[in-house]
């Protein structure tokens, strides 16, 4: 049964206007149905990443077995036999060393005062009697280099000579400035002046 919308009475089955009003009566809709309350739909599952290939890994590395190691003595330093520097006590290398450098430095003038300067120093004549060598040595290809002049290979080979002594030389002065006493590389092994 319907019912006024203004009045509130009854209104007749069909009818078209109130009949204590008059107002037309409206054809109430039908009650919607409540639309359904959508469900929210199942999270859509993201699709796996793809798993990359498993690298090979390497087959472990087997470490061989060893003896155990002996322990031995620590090795000695090798024998010298071109090097005289414990022959000789530490303070006269100290005392001395200046005078042993102006048997190299200064030629035989250097090699007359290292031997009047200190003629008690071992150290000292040790380093003139180098010195000494290395001067008897030059002084000879000089003279073999005047002589043989006209070949012009022997001079030439008489200039290297004496460049190699005069390395020599240098080389001794620097060993005295660190307080060694060493024979002379090349010349000290000769026979003369020992």
């Amino acid at each position: 049964m319907a019912f006024c919308a203004k009045c509130g009475n009854p209104i007749a089955e069909g009818g078209t206007f109130c009949a204590a009003c008059g107002a037309p009566v409206v054809q109430a809709a039908a009650p919607a149905q409540p639309e359904p309350i959508p469900q929210p739909a199942a999270p859509v599952q993201p699709a796996p990443a793809p798993q990359p290939a498993p690298v090979p890994q390497p087959a472990p590395v087997q470490q061989p077995v060893y003896a155990q190691p002996v322990y031995t003595q620590p090795a000695q330093p090798a024998f010298n036999p071109a090097d005289h520097t414990a022959e000789f006590e530490a303070e006269d290398i100290s005392k001395n060393k200046v005078i042993a450098m102006a048997a190299y430095m200064l030629g035989f003038i250097g090699i007359i005062i290292a031997l009047l300067a200190a003629p008690e120093s071992r150290y000292a004549s040790f380093h003139s009697r180098q010195a000494l060598k290395l001067e008897i040595v030059n002084q000879l290809l000089l003279i073999v280099s005047l002589i043989l002049i006209w070949t012009f290979i022997i001079p030439i080979l008489g200039g290297i000579a004496m460049l190699v002594v005069f390395v020599v030389r240098i080389i001794c002065f620097f060993q005295v400035c660190s307080g060694k006493a060493k024979d002379a590389a090349l010349i000290g092994s000769l026979p003369f002046l020992k």
